[in-house]
Formats: structure tokens, sequence, C-alpha cells
């Protein structure tokens, strides 16, 4: 669980309207709701996963969203990406997620940021944001999200799909394994382009959103220290327990790691 920064204002009566069906959620309640109007959070790439996981973070009411998402919309785009449409094309992604979030829910506070995440703006994102959840196709940047999430004590939610599968883990730094434990090397298998069915994508999404609102409110088991895995082809779940590397690079508290 993290510490997000009250501002002590009560809900109004347009958000305890909009809201009422989740904060009937006895876990959750008025509480729960109050915490996620007061917090914010980082989608790196909002594409084939991060619209989904954008789309239902605004939908449920989060206070902020920072996206970080380079390049224009392709036909390729609109078998998954929820957030981009035909009259869009060609033009830049992250504006077109930025207006279609704002139509679902204009009481919120949304940055797009026209760049993907690198190792020189990791941690000037991160830094502005209470979590991350990380849905880049390229894993240069997922470990440059997982540096600069360790380094600021910030949780990273981390999903990632390929054909029929996906997979999904919480990251809490100091407590879990951070991403460099689960991968120490570069996956030399990863590809930019792969197959995938939008629905599945939407799979892993949703259940990352999951995570995030139960890390911000405070409340339910969460993924920390477990990989969910699913295959869609088989409809088949399972949970696989992650270790710590005592002597990882990034997570480490020995002297080669960057929290010593």
């Amino acid at each position: 669980m993290i510490v997000v920064k009250r501002i002590g204002m009560a809900l109004t009566e347009e958000k305890l309207a909009t809201y009422e069906w989740q904060i009937w959620e006895k876990d959750f309640g008025e509480e729960g709701q109050k915490k996620l109007k007061e917090a914010s959070a980082l989608v790196s790439r909002v594409g084939g996963l991060g619209s989904p996981v954008a789309y239902a973070l605004a939908a449920a009411g989060i206070g902020k969203l920072v996206l970080a998402h380079g390049g224009e919309v392709k036909y390729s785009d609109l078998n998954r990406q929820i957030l981009m449409t035909h009259d869009w094309l060609g033009k830049p992604r992250v504006e077109s997620a930025v207006r279609r979030l704002k139509e679902l829910n204009p009481r919120i506070d949304i940055e797009g940021i026209p760049e993907n995440v690198t190792e020189k703006n990791a941690f000037s994102l991160v830094e502005r944001v209470d979590i991350v959840f990380d849905c880049a196709p390229l894993f240069q940047e997922r470990f440059a999200l997982n540096r600069a999430c360790v380094r600021l004590r910030k949780p990273l939610i981390d999903a990632a799909m390929y054909s029929m599968e996906g997979r999904l883990t919480t990251i809490l730094p100091g407590k879990t394994p951070c991403l460099a434990c689960i991968y120490p090397e570069f996956p030399e298998t990863w590809k930019r382009e792969f197959p995938v069915f939008g629905a599945v994508s939407g799979i892993v999404a949703n259940l990352a959103v999951c995570e995030g609102i139960k890390v911000l409110a405070g409340f339910g088991t969460l993924l920390a220290g477990t990989m969910l895995q699913y295959d869609a082809r088989n409809m088949e779940f399972r949970k696989l327990k992650l270790k710590r590397n005592k002597n990882c690079s990034i997570c480490s508290d020995s002297p080669n790691g960057i929290c010593a």
C-alpha cells in the first residue's frame, strides 16, 4: 500500500452519482473513492494495453493521468487501441487519447506527453505520480521505468501480453522482486510487433487497473511477489511465486544496487 497526499475534500453530489456503483463495494466505499480522486498515475504508452488501462482509470475517477506515448495513429492500431479512431489517422496518438478520455470524464486532470519513456525522462515522469502502469512494448522502456520506480519507491503495475496470453505482477519497491529480478537479462525473443487480439489486451489491462485501485485505496490481496499468467486460448489462469534477487543491480541493498 502507498500513501497518497490527502486534500481532505468531500465528494460532490455529481461524483457520488457518477461513481455510486463502485462505492457500493464494501471494501472500497466513499473513502476509497476519495483516495482514488486524490491519486495520480502514469501510463506508459496508450496502445493496446495502455488504452484500456487509461480508459478504466478515467472511468473509475482517478484524479490525474499522465500519458506518455509518441508517434501517430496508424491503421494497424485500430484493432486494439480503443482510444484511437479513424478520424485521427496520421495525428499524434497521445492527443487522441487525451481527447477521448476527456469525452468520457471531463472532471479528471490529464497530461499528455508526446514521447515514449526513455532513460532520460523516466525519472521525471515517475516523480510526478503516485503509481505507474507499465504498458510499453519494449523492454528498454520497462527497465527504465523499473529503475525509476525503485529509486523513487513508487509502485509499478507491470502488464504484458503476446498472442492469446498475458501476464501481470505488482512491484512494490523494497518489498517485492523488481522487474530486473524477474528478468535479469534482456529477453532476446521480445519483439516490437507481435500477434495479438484487442480482447486479450483488454483482459490484462483491466486486471492491471484492479490491482492499481487496490494499491491506491488500500484493500484486497495484491499480486505482490506473484506473477499471474493466463492463456485465453484455453481459458487457463495460474499464479507463479517470484523471488527477490539479493544481488539485483537495481533493487538490492548490496553495494551494487541503486537502493544501497
